[in-house]
């Protein structure tokens, strides 16, 4: 399913998180849709950051808050009035997680409550896309790709904390905004899972394509952990798009779609992490290398599969670009930040590319 521009011009979209990586990318895809985007999110969580550097915050207006924050995150929303929420804000490292649960949970579950309830008690009428991961399933190692009824779990605190801040959701959905419930209803709610995705502007530590990337630039060898880990692996755009698409069906046609939705890419680009290494190295050229950490790490899950069937048949999304094309574009934004050059203007264009690509080709 195309953008449809008609319906973002004008429109009052809320984001939380909007100062991170995919947070960036999507404050920069509405503003060229012509939407009225409010951002609200802690400061940009790297130095150097895509934020700053793809001076994000010119074409919008952004609120320097914490979800925790209740009291601050519902006055916020009391003066925008979104029409659109789409709910990025998360601690979403898993490394991270295992030395910082508090924090990971606080952010991702109470976060994600305090946004929830903040509308029910604003009594807004919007739509809410709440983004969570495709980590929040009960890893069972499956060589077949997750569905959305499938049971939520997960190991370590970031991806046990999506599981739960889908759970809480969905408590929500059914007590608060489920028409059959509560006639006044004007709020539909529904979750995006979305696989490992890449794209230029990521400087976040201890994942796997920043890592490389910084390591190339300064021509270096990267470390890499588990290499024969398999992850669902797509281009930024992939995912936000899936989120567009989603946030538009909820709002012009309601609670039929007030459901959890995977985006994911095809199967084929559900690789081990040593062969987007290769095809990055490729890429990249002189002064490319890898080799195995080898060393002992926390628990990540080995194999990881998205099922997205659903999202093609009821939404009509299905992935534009295969895992070789998304690394070229990578590169691409890596090798224009090492020279020095706009790496706004390098978005904007990859944007306009994305958008002139066949819909759903791959799906």
């Amino acid at each position: 399913m195309p953008i449809n521009r008609d319906f973002w011009s004008g429109r009052r979209v809320f984001l939380t998180g909007h100062t991170g990586f995919k947070g960036s990318w999507l404050s920069l895809w509405l503003q060229a849709l012509g939407a009225d985007t409010s951002g609200y999110s802690l400061p940009p969580p790297t130095d150097p950051n895509l934020f700053e550097l793809g001076r994000v915050s010119s074409g919008m207006t952004s609120v320097v808050g914490d979800v925790r924050d209740f009291e601050f995150l519902k006055r916020t929303l009391a003066e925008k009035k979104p029409e659109i929420i789409i709910h990025l804000a998360a601690q979403s490292v898993v490394r991270y997680s295992y030395s910082h649960p508090l924090e990971t949970y606080s952010t991702n579950v109470m976060g994600t409550a305090n946004l929830l309830e903040a509308v029910r008690q604003l009594e807004l009428s919007c739509a809410i896309v709440n983004v969570t991961s495709d980590k929040c399933y009960e890893n069972k190692n499956s060589v077949c790709g997750y569905r959305e009824s499938d049971t939520l779990g997960g190991h370590d605190p970031y991806s046990n904390s999506k599981a739960c801040a889908e759970l809480v959701m969905a408590g929500f959905r059914e007590s608060y905004f489920n028409p059959s419930n509560n006639g006044r209803n004007r709020v539909v709610v529904a979750s995006g899972r979305a696989g490992n995705v890449i794209g230029g502007g990521d400087f976040t530590q201890d994942q796997l394509v920043p890592d490389i990337m910084r390591a190339f630039i300064k021509g270096e060898a990267v470390r890499v952990r588990n290499p024969g880990a398999v992850r669902p692996w797509q281009f930024v755009l992939e995912p936000l798009h899936g989120y567009l698409v989603l946030a538009e069906h909820l709002l012009l046609r309601g609670f039929e779609f007030a459901e959890s939705w995977n985006f994911g890419p095809v199967d084929e680009d559900a690789l081990q992490v040593s062969s987007i290494v290769r095809q990055l190295s490729a890429l990249w050229g002189s002064g490319a290398g890898w080799t195995d950490d080898g060393g002992i790490h926390p628990h990540e899950a080995q194999f990881l599969k998205l099922d997205i069937s659903k999202a093609r048949s009821r939404l009509g999304w299905g992935p534009k670009m295969r895992l070789s094309q998304a690394a070229e574009w990578v590169v691409e934004w890596y090798k224009a930040y090492q020279a020095g050059e706009d790496v706004r203007e390098i978005i904007k264009a990859q944007i306009l590319r994305y958008e002139s690509l066949p819909a759903g080709i791959y799906g």
